[in-house]
């Protein structure tokens, strides 16, 4: 009899990571980079609240391919003979096989399902190619399995907040004055005066007033008048 890949296995092989989530399309930072292992399907970050009581795993990328912490790997499935990578201290594994073009020349081990070159004494160059092993040989993966009934996140994964991003950034808000600007006799151009509140990121609001100032015509034709290059006068002849 065979016993295939669980649900969960077939999601960390089939679904896509680090592609923007189509719930979250205009959020920031909504790659999806974690799968959960209960509903079988990538999520990104900003999902995770709908399933902060299912066991999740975060997908990282190293060399351009999907890799998985060693240590949350182990708590699922036996992950000896697989080749593992370091990555910030971190032990990580490589989730899909990753053949190699060339032919390997040389000593050390190979890979059994792709003939990638390998460290000894490592015969799988990911978990992926060991799923594969085990079922062409043993036919059956239920005993390299291992209950798990929880999973979480690393304590030190940022999980974004909607007032994240409302501080990001600082806002400007104009609230128009209630009073206008006393005009003169001549028809003149008078705005109203404006306030211009400024929100920081820490919350604090500032405000600051600032008053149009009133521009008659005479004053306007003046002003153009006074920034032109003067006139040079001509000394008397002597």
């Amino acid at each position: 009899m065979v016993i295939g890949k669980p649900a969960w296995l077939q999601a960390l092989d089939s679904e896509k990571f680090f592609v923007p989530c189509s719930h979250h399309e205009h959020a920031k930072k909504n790659e999806k980079n974690i799968c959960c292992l209960d509903c079988c399907t990538s999520i990104c970050p900003h999902c995770v609240s709908s399933h902060r009581f299912h066991r999740l795993v975060q997908v990282r990328r190293y060399v351009y391919h999907d890799v998985v912490r060693l240590e949350d790997l182990e708590k699922l499935i036996d992950c000896s003979n697989v080749q593992s990578y370091t990555i910030n201290s971190s032990k990580v594994v490589f989730l899909k096989k990753r053949p190699q073009n060339r032919q390997f020349k040389g000593s050390g081990n190979v890979c059994t399902s792709c003939d990638r070159c390998l460290q000894e004494p490592y015969i799988h160059c990911s978990l992926g190619c060991k799923v594969e092993y085990v079922l062409r040989q043993k036919k059956d993966l239920s005993p390299y399995l291992r209950p798990c009934k929880t999973l979480q996140l690393s304590p030190d994964f940022h999980i974004p907040h909607d007032d994240d991003e409302a501080n990001e950034t600082t806002h400007s808000t104009i609230v128009e004055g209630d009073e206008p600007m006393a005009s003169s006799d001549s028809e003149n151009l008078s705005l109203p005066c404006a306030k211009i509140i400024h929100t920081s990121r820490n919350g604090r609001r500032y405000i600051c007033s600032r008053s149009a100032t009133s521009v008659t015509d005479e004053e306007y034709m003046t002003g153009n008048m006074s920034r032109r290059k003067s006139i040079p006068h001509r000394s008397p002849l002597c």
